[in-house]
């Protein structure tokens, strides 16, 4: 028998969901069917996003968001943990993570609907309640205790990157990588016991180039920036990140911010927890929850500098290597 045939066989599967399209990388032994890998992967994602787009009318999440106050409403098993992961997350970030500013985000024009003067008026002037005081979620149904629109968009792909890597252990798959949109989650290791190698991207709106590279095992990866979603008003470009106290996007922000957890769900929720409260709040923050998390700055000047948390990112910004410098 030859080497090659008892050499692991690479697989790099993909298809679309929620706008764009998740990818999965695994090695298998020769003979290995992906097929059933792939047409489950495609059922996962397209159950994340079936129950919580705010672009599908019918989603679960927008009949709860059409739902009276007060009113218990039927809500999958899928939905339910989203938003109660939600919920915890945005207690834990004192509120600057909140899956209730659906009605700013559909007012400045970050869903399916144009900006529209009138909503970003009444978005900005509404009398908020944080989110994690505004739901009660029972055993298999939500209700909402005051008027709130929900957005999941901070945290639905970190949970649909969950589902990919679930569905590759599921397959007996114990290695992989897979990802949506940027959102990334590594299991075990690669052939040769090496770890998976994800570039950190530079917050540059105008091309794709690394910032930096992490080698991750068993860990996942999100990023929230000003530089890939925005709008321009009078002038001004406004990145999608909401400020939940003002009910419009954050004036100020860092460029991006990179956050690496166990779950991909909570990598991706932090990360915009951090974008809203900066490196100057959140990097305490981060520390206090034992995150691994990278502040990408941008100075006066243009130039970036980083403003690293944990383990993976020194301390010190000039620890922070830049994949060129690699």
């Amino acid at each position: 028998m030859s080497k090659m045939s008892t050499e692991p066989v690479r697989h790099a599967l993909n298809g679309p969901t929620m706008g764009t399209r998740w990818s999965a990388l695994f090695f298998a032994q020769t003979g290995f069917d992906p097929e059933p890998v792939r047409a489950a992967m495609q059922a996962a994602v397209d159950e994340v996003d079936g129950q919580m787009s705010t672009w599908n009318p019918d989603s679960d999440l927008m009949r709860l968001n059409a739902a009276p106050v007060g009113v218990w409403v039927a809500a999958p098993d899928r939905l339910r943990e989203v938003l109660q992961r939600g919920l915890e997350i945005g207690r834990a970030s004192g509120g600057a993570f909140d899956i209730g500013m659906g009605d700013a985000v559909t007012a400045w024009g970050f869903g399916p609907e144009a900006a529209a003067p009138d909503r970003i008026h009444a978005a900005m002037t509404a009398g908020r309640v944080p989110a994690h005081e505004a739901f009660e979620i029972g055993e298999t149904s939500v209700r909402k205790l005051v008027p709130v629109d929900i957005d999941l968009n901070g945290i639905a792909k970190g949970y649909g990157v969950d589902r990919l890597a679930n569905t590759l252990q599921c397959h007996g798959i114990k290695a992989g990588l897979v990802g949506i949109d940027g959102e990334m989650r590594a299991l075990g290791l690669r052939p040769g016991q090496k770890a998976w190698t994800i570039a950190v991207e530079a917050p540059d709106s105008e091309r794709r180039v690394p910032h930096s590279i992490l080698t991750l095992q068993d860990a996942a990866v999100a990023t929230s920036g000003d530089y890939r979603h925005w709008v321009d008003v009078q002038g001004r470009r406004l990145s999608h990140t909401m400020d939940p106290g003002r009910g419009a996007p954050m004036l100020t922000s860092p460029a991006s911010v990179t956050v690496v957890a166990r779950s991909c769900v909570e990598a991706d929720a932090w990360a915009t927890a951090l974008m809203v409260l900066g490196a100057d709040r959140g990097a305490p923050l981060a520390r206090k929850h034992g995150l691994d998390a990278l502040f990408l700055l941008r100075d006066d000047d243009g130039s970036t500098r980083g403003v690293g948390v944990g383990r993976l990112f020194s301390e010190e910004p000039a620890a922070i290597a830049s994949a060129g410098e690699r």
